[in-house]
């Protein structure tokens, strides 16, 4: 197997043109290319400024889980923290969970931080959202999100060869019509979201979320997503 270590997008973009197979850490590929065989030519970003980039708003795709700092908001620091071993996130990267896993471990953290995701595909850079990252997934170059003003995480302990364990995400953000809540649900292997306004405090936020997709909750799972809604409006003074 050939290895392509682009240093610009520009080459990044002419070695998938030849037909090379985006990776990351490989983490989630290299079980399958052993059983089923490896790819004449591989392409990695991590010699990609573009893809390395890592601060308060960004984060990028080819950063590994164990470069994720304080310099990011603690919900993706926590989330990135809290995936497989330490040898795993000294190899996985931010574009192999987010565009290459089905757990997609990283993906409530994104979504309540509202990223934008900077992609590369056949026809040049674009940017898109979460939902067309997740359903196409291109190469991903970039994250980029607004800083919240307050955000928490929590991932379940989970049953070794059992299911994904229940994630829950949350952050606060400041826009045009004032505070506005946003909180993202793994639950098995699907992802919920739903947003809210702060004004009107605490219990009128959770009644508004739970008339959202976390309706079908189950209890326990709401429980989870009621306690830390708490805690975070309650740590910025909403009652």
């Amino acid at each position: 197997m050939l290895l392509r270590l682009p240093t610009s997008v520009s080459e990044a973009q002419e070695y998938l043109a030849e037909g090379a197979v985006p990776i990351g850490g490989a983490t989630l590929l290299w079980a399958t290319w052993q059983r089923d065989g490896f790819p004449e030519v591989a392409m990695s970003l991590r010699e990609l400024p573009e893809a390395n980039v890592l601060g308060r708003d960004t984060a990028g795709g080819a950063v590994v889980l164990h470069r994720i700092d304080d310099r990011v908001p603690d919900v993706l620091r926590l989330a990135a923290a809290a995936v497989g071993t330490g040898a795993v996130r000294r190899t996985a990267t931010v574009g192999g969970n987010l565009v290459g896993s089905t757990l997609r471990c990283l993906l409530p953290a994104a979504i309540v931080l509202n990223a934008r995701a900077t992609v590369l595909e056949s026809d040049g850079v674009q940017e898109t959202d979460l939902a067309e990252l997740v359903s196409k997934r291109p190469v991903l170059l970039s994250l980029r999100w607004r800083a919240p003003i307050a955000c928490a995480y929590r991932k379940l302990a989970g049953e070794a060869g059992g299911p994904p364990p229940l994630v829950v995400a949350s952050a606060v953000h400041v826009d045009d019509g004032g505070e506005r809540l946003r909180v993202a649900v793994r639950d098995g292997y699907d992802v919920l979201s739903g947003s809210t306004s702060c004004a009107t405090g605490t219990e009128e936020a959770l009644y508004a979320l739970r008339a959202t997709a976390f309706g079908d909750l189950p209890t326990a799972a709401w429980d989870v997503v009621r306690a830390q809604v708490a805690g975070l409006l309650g740590g910025l003074g909403a009652h």
